[in-house]
């Protein structure tokens, strides 16, 4: 664990519509743009390793949401042609400070870190969480769109590990996937997820899942 008086103050910026990384969990990704395999490349070169996932704040002007989640690369492999496969661990959130001009091919911010000193802590637990009202949720959600879950897996996933690998997962809007980002806790991003779910049972377009 990186202690924050250690962590950079300025960060490469992955801006990936509907991807988000969450303290202690795991995102896949596939990198194949050029700009974003010299991204990986430069990260892997720090002691840090890295990345910070951070929301489009607008559809085509380019802005940034105000808080990302940084997540450093622990798990990298290349394919024959050149990509990467790599796993981001999410370590804590961020403020975006201010864009910083220069002459990477991808984008880089000043970030601020002191208001995030929990993400920095043991695994959250949730012990308000009723378990049975998120299952048959979640189980009415899958139905509604023809989705399969490894329920086993759902089942014995510690409420952190439940709570921000469904927030991570479910195809919602890039409002919605700011708004889990931004929750203060985990009772408070749970509440939201629930939320979110029950307003797209009742939208009638529920949407998919991303992975």
């Amino acid at each position: 664990m990186i202690p924050i008086r250690d962590f950079p103050s300025a960060i490469a910026i992955f801006p990936l519509p509907g991807a988000i990384v969450l303290p202690r969990a795991h995102l896949p990704l596939h990198i194949f743009e050029p700009r974003y395999l010299a991204m990986v490349d430069d990260a892997m070169k720090t002691d840090h390793r890295l990345i910070g996932m951070v929301q489009p704040a607008g559809q085509e002007d380019g802005r940034l949401q105000k808080i990302g989640c940084a997540g450093r690369i622990t798990q990298l492999s290349e394919t024959d042609d050149g990509r990467y496969m790599i796993t981001l661990t999410g370590v804590s959130r961020f403020r975006v400070a201010q864009e910083i001009d220069g002459f990477t091919p991808y984008r880089r911010c000043d970030v601020l870190w002191d208001s995030f000193g929990g993400d920095l802590g043991a695994a959250e637990s949730d012990p308000e969480m009723d378990r049975a009202k998120l299952y048959d949720l979640l189980n009415r959600f899958f139905d509604k769109n023809g989705l399969a879950a490894d329920w086993d897996t759902l089942r014995e996933a510690a409420d952190e590990l439940l709570i921000n690998s469904l927030s991570m997962l479910l195809e919602l809007s890039l409002e919605d996937k700011q708004a889990l980002i931004e929750a203060p806790s985990l009772r408070t991003r749970r509440e939201t997820l629930i939320t979110l779910l029950e307003y797209a049972m009742h939208d009638g377009d529920a949407g998919d899942i991303l992975q």
